[in-house]
């Protein structure tokens, strides 16, 4: 036995890298056909198994939020019911309060002593008779007629029985007293003044012409250049110049009158001493034309007016005191 046939053949290396190249060959050919299916089954089975606590939590939170859009829907609208309830409430409040406030005005009529119905009638009367004796007075100096009016306010405001108006009453019977007390008024005496010398104008005596002499030469002469004239504190108007006088004497009387209406002490001051001007140069001295003008002297200076403090007080204070009620009754209110 040799030793080329007790040791065995060797296998040769290169048997085993086609082997190895065949497998691999086989191997990359079968991943090439599975390829798709293992894709598809690797993805799937991550979303199956992987994901799925994650979405569970995106599902709750969702859920979450759908209850929590439902509980805000209902407290929007329970906000809304809480607002409605709350104008109505509102709503009724104020009505109650509409009629409380009505409540107490009623209460109040009741028991405030204010001037209504009779009482308030009585008290326009009043003031209207008291306003037209005032204005009857001192517009037109009828002390008569102003009497007869305070005297009928008088009876008006006897037929109130409040308490308040007592010291109204008293100032009223003061102003009567006072009107009944009340002298001439001085315009009626100007005015009689007047009258009376408009009415004796025409019988006052009038100048006598002195006896006529004849002139001497001498005079004549003299005449002619120099007039001679009476001298004194007025001379008296010419004969022809005597119509012209009249005329401004009884125009200066009418201003005088005009000034008395209007109780123009200033005017009828001034119209009266232009009618003493001209008495003078009209009328010679006589014992009628000087009383006359003594007469009218005594009228210059004097006041027109009716002196009466008072006056006017008893309307001042009915209207005050009406208005303080009204104010205070608009407060209450």
């Amino acid at each position: 036995m040799t030793d080329t046939d007790a040791t065995p053949p060797r296998s040769r290396p290169g048997g085993a890298w086609l082997l190895a190249a065949l497998a691999l060959a086989a191997a990359a050919l079968a991943a090439w056909q599975f390829a798709p299916r293992l894709s598809a089954w690797w993805t799937g089975s991550a979303e199956q198994v992987e994901p799925s606590p994650l979405d569970d939590r995106l599902a709750a939170i969702e859920r979450e939020l759908d209850g929590l859009r439902q509980r805000l829907g209902q407290l929007d609208r329970r906000v809304a019911d809480n607002a409605a309830t709350q104008r109505v409430l509102r709503d009724e409040v104020l009505g109650i309060g509409e009629r409380a406030a009505l409540l107490e005005e009623s209460v109040a009529r009741l028991a405030d002593p204010l001037p209504r119905g009779d009482h308030a009638l009585r008290l326009d009367e009043a003031e209207l008779l008291l306003a037209i004796g005032l204005q009857r007075l001192q517009l037109a100096g009828d002390a008569a007629a102003a009497l007869r009016a305070y005297a009928l306010a008088e009876n008006a405001l006897a037929g109130l029985d409040d308490p308040a108006y007592i010291s109204l009453r008293q100032t009223l019977a003061q102003e009567l007293a006072a009107l009944r007390a009340l002298p001439e008024d001085p315009r009626l005496r100007a005015a009689g003044e007047l009258d009376a010398l408009e009415a004796a104008l025409d019988s006052l005596p009038l100048a006598t012409p002195a006896p006529q002499t004849e002139p001497s030469g001498v005079a004549r002469l003299i005449s002619r250049l120099v007039e001679v004239r009476p001298s004194g504190d007025a001379d008296l108007l010419a004969p022809g110049d005597r119509d012209l006088g009249l005329t401004a004497l009884r125009l200066e009387l009418a201003l005088a009158r005009g000034a008395l209406e209007r109780r123009d002490r200033n005017g009828f001051d001034a119209a009266l001493a232009r009618i003493l001007a001209w008495l003078p140069r009209l009328y010679p001295p006589s014992p009628a034309r000087d009383d006359r003008l003594q007469r009218l002297q005594a009228l210059r200076g004097r006041a027109l007016e009716l002196d009466l403090p008072v006056l006017g007080s008893t309307l001042e204070q009915l209207r005050q005191q009406r208005g303080n009620r009204g104010t205070r009754r608009e407060s209450g209110a």
